[in-house]
């Protein structure tokens, strides 16, 4: 596509979709001078594609890459485990008590809202020259940390009483991953600096609005608050 781009069109702006993947196992938060280390395949690919991108850019196209954490939304798929906890824990607000599977409890993301960070794709694109930027929080939380939280959701939205996680967790040792990546957590400071981007909604926020669509999916009547709503995030 860059090649492409190189031979017919060369005012076109290009984002790149870079992933925090790329850093594997640093301690700290990564910025965008941060040595890139993966420790998986997709880590690796989306390396390589950073990579060309720079390689394009140095030839003058207008490049630039974001380089996003985790970033959540009631539109995430049921694949990954954000959105698993959150579809199970309605479920259990609606009497299945079938126990959610998972692998690492305490393994660490930067996790935030998905509709923040694409105002920062879309910021990359409007700066006079192309860049990497860094996008994330800067706070970091554990797998177990989401299930607390989404219990206590649970609870608020349907009077469920849950005392521990283990109520609704099951630990399968075939969903550990092999090169797993223990913390990550983003320093964001370029994007502050440069875009003028802040995230508007914090951990807890993004907790509360993927279990409240996702209970809104159980029961037609039930609707996620006003607050996602205006976001744009109703369930469908």
């Amino acid at each position: 596509m860059l090649q492409i781009i190189e031979r017919q069109k060369l005012d076109t702006r290009v984002y790149q979709a870079s992933s925090s993947e790329m850093y594997g196992n640093y301690q700290g938060r990564c910025n965008e001078q941060t040595p890139l280390n993966p420790t998986s395949p997709y880590g690796t690919s989306k390396m390589a594609a950073h990579r060309l991108c720079a390689v394009y850019r140095e030839r003058g196209l207008f490049v630039s890459c974001g380089i996003l954490f985790n970033h959540e939304s009631p539109r995430r798929g049921p694949e990954m485990v954000t959105r698993k906890i959150s579809q199970a824990l309605a479920a259990w607000l609606y009497g299945d008590r079938t126990k959610l599977r998972l692998g690492n409890l305490q393994a660490r993301r930067d996790w935030g809202f998905a509709g923040d960070y694409v105002r920062a794709m879309h910021a990359m694109l409007q700066q006079a020259n192309p860049s990497d930027y860094v996008i994330g929080t800067g706070e970091s939380h554990s797998v177990a940390d989401f299930i607390s939280l989404a219990t206590k959701e649970i609870e608020r939205l349907g009077g469920l009483v849950f005392h521990t996680i283990d109520e609704v967790v099951e630990i399968d040792p075939r969903l550990l991953r092999t090169g797993e990546i223990h913390d990550l957590r983003a320093d964001p400071s370029l994007a502050r600096a440069e875009l003028g981007w802040f995230p508007t909604v914090d951990f807890p926020g993004l907790v509360r609005m993927m279990v409240e669509a996702d209970v809104a999916t159980f029961d037609w009547h039930l609707t996620p608050t006003n607050e996602w709503a205006q976001r744009g995030v109703a369930a469908d």
